[in-house]
This record gives C-alpha cells, sequence and structure tokens, in this order.
C-alpha cells in the first residue's frame, strides 16, 4: 500500500449502471480506488426528482452526507427532512436511510467510518405517496 493515493472521482466507475440505475443515478465509490483501510469516500448524484428506490443501513459504519449541489430529502428511519446545499447529515450506523433529489437534482459526498460492505438493503422504503 502507498503512502498516498489521488483519483478523480468523475473516473471511478459507476456502480448505478450495473444495477440499472443509470442515468438517473450516479454512484461512484472510491475506498478501493484510493486504498482505504478505514475510511470511505463515494460521490452519489440523483437526477432531478429521482427518488432513491430502495433505503440501506449499516451495521457497524457511520456515514456522513455532505449535500454540494441542488436539493432534495432523507428519509431516516420514519422522519423525513428537506435538505439544501452544504446541508451535512451524519448518520449513525443501523440508522436506516434514503435519498431524493428536488427538481435541480441532488449531488453528495459520503464519507464512510468504519467497516464497509455491511449494507442492508431495505426495499420499498418510501411511503406511497
Amino acid at each position: 500500500m502507498s503512502a498516498y493515493q489521488i483519483k478523480n472521482l468523475k473516473e471511478i466507475e459507476n456502480s448505478a449502471e450495473q444495477f440499472g440505475l443509470a442515468p438517473s443515478l450516479e454512484a461512484r465509490f472510491a475506498r478501493k480506488a484510493l486504498e482505504s483501510e478505514k475510511s470511505g469516500l463515494s460521490y452519489q448524484r440523483l437526477a432531478p426528482s429521482f427518488r432513491g428506490p430502495f433505503g440501506h443501513r449499516h451495521e457497524r459504519q457511520e456515514e456522513t452526507y455532505v449535500v454540494v449541489s441542488g436539493s432534495g430529502r432523507v428519509k431516516l428511519e420514519d422522519e423525513i427532512r428537506d435538505l439544501r446545499q452544504w446541508d451535512a447529515v451524519r448518520v449513525a450506523p443501523q440508522t436506516a436511510r434514503a435519498f431524493e433529489a428536488g427538481p435541480d437534482g441532488l449531488e453528495l459526498l459520503v464519507f464512510g467510518a468504519g467497516e464497509s460492505g455491511d449494507a442492508e438493503t431495505l426495499p420499498d422504503w418510501w411511503p406511497a405517496e
């Protein structure tokens, strides 16, 4: 392992493509590309008015989401909160979450601390409207 890594987030594979979610969702996970041992980083972009199709939670990993552009909403367990540019949301392990973009889309930087690979997906996460 090297002492440092430099990678362009937009040049990392878009994982949303393999799940048929592109172009509505862009999800670029940098942990492996950066050779991170104790932290994670991802770039996520939701198209205007796109709602993530599922929620998720982790057993051990805490995450912090930073809205770098656009706006939207986050559902944390049973609570839905509005988000705007530069809002930061820390989510404890085992707290379920999902995002929905506003009319201008939603771009997030996501920072993870702790082990990865422990995500549980939660289908039908959003309430029917």
